[in-house]
């Protein structure tokens, strides 16, 4: 079998893959009638191609908007994962019928989000809690705002308690707050990250994407051993040259990055006192000498991270989405935060 190998085709035959393969062909076919004379594997990678150009276009126009609108998408995308991780205890606790179970959910989500960013917003804007109005008020007292609004959740959860109900409410409680808490910590300083340096998140961030796509090129063309069975798809050929290609590619990313003062600055700005970290430096190895930025040491260590650590968040998920029989799309989610 071209691209996965004997070995890939069994492992998907044992985990069914086969089945739904032929069965989104079919669907597919009907949705993209341009594609509809390739093989199955090319049509997904066309597809795949065009949409990773569309949100790397658009992730493209968000750094440009600044750090501000780069911390708008963290909170989005701590939204969306929690949209998934919730969507899959409905499925599960449905037929319950679970008293005020999505409202109250969202309430405590929202609630989370705004102070998640607010807090860092008011940190790294000040001045702005000297003007006049309503946004000056919630500027000041946006903690104990959002205290006072969980507080109100808390105490609509409790009225809403039904006897038959205590076991399955409690644990959906549990789930909502587990996943805010997983979710919500990494966004939070994630934001903090942005506005100390808008660096060191389009460098991790963008170490995880190639990871993910160079795993998916070197396993399309040379992929033939499956790595592991959560992700049958998956293969050590797409593994392992995803860890060289992510490596070049972190060093060559962040030194090219680190020459503008834009993605260094505190804030996004463009005149500033660099940090020495973004500073060229030289380096002796023997009689050799060069010159390099800090930073791009430290990119070294991401690409290691996001090269053998990262995949098994998407690893994670499969196995999450497995264990409940939902088929959600959490994967590229959970990569990123």
């Amino acid at each position: 079998m071209s691209g996965e190998g004997e070995a890939v085709k069994r492992v998907r035959q044992m985990t069914g893959e086969d089945g739904k393969d032929k069965e989104s062909e079919a669907k597919s076919s009907d949705r993209m009638p341009l594609l509809g004379g390739l093989d199955q594997r090319w049509r997904n990678w066309w597809i795949r191609g065009i949409l990773s150009i569309v949100m790397i276009s658009l992730f493209a126009v968000v750094i440009y908007l600044g750090p501000i609108a780069l911390s708008l998408l963290v909170v989005g995308l701590l939204l969306k994962c929690f949209q998934e991780i919730i969507a899959i205890g409905y499925s599960k606790y449905r037929e319950h019928n679970l008293p005020l179970y999505r409202v109250l959910n969202w309430f405590i989500a929202i609630v989370a989000s705004i102070f998640i960013y607010c807090d860092n917003f008011f940190y790294y804007y000040p001045e702005l809690k000297g003007t006049t109005g309503l946004f000056s008020f919630f500027g000041q007292y946006h903690r104990i705002i959002c205290l006072s609004l969980y507080v109100a959740g808390f105490v609509l959860f409790v009225l809403t308690l039904q006897k038959d109900l205590y076991n399955t409410q409690f644990s959906m409680f549990t789930w909502t707050h587990i996943t805010l808490f997983l979710f919500g910590c990494p966004a939070y300083l994630s934001i903090q990250n942005t506005f100390e340096s808008i660096f060191w998140l389009i460098v991790p961030v963008s170490l995880v994407v190639c990871n993910d796509i160079m795993a998916y090129l070197f396993g399309f063309f040379l992929g033939r051993t499956p790595l592991i069975k959560l992700s049958p798809k998956k293969t050590w050929e797409g593994f392992i040259g995803a860890v060289f290609a992510t490596m070049l590619f972190g060093l060559v990313l962040s030194h090219m990055l680190a020459k503008y003062d834009y993605f260094v600055c505190f804030k996004g700005g463009t005149d500033c006192e660099r940090p020495a970290i973004f500073v060229l430096q030289e380096y002796n190895v023997g009689t050799f000498f060069f010159y390099l930025y800090p930073a791009v040491l430290h990119s070294l260590a991401l690409s290691v991270f996001a090269s053998l650590l990262a995949p098994f968040g998407g690893f994670f998920a499969s196995g999450f989405k497995r264990a409940f029989k939902v088929k959600v799309g959490l994967e590229s989610n959970m990569y990123v935060v």
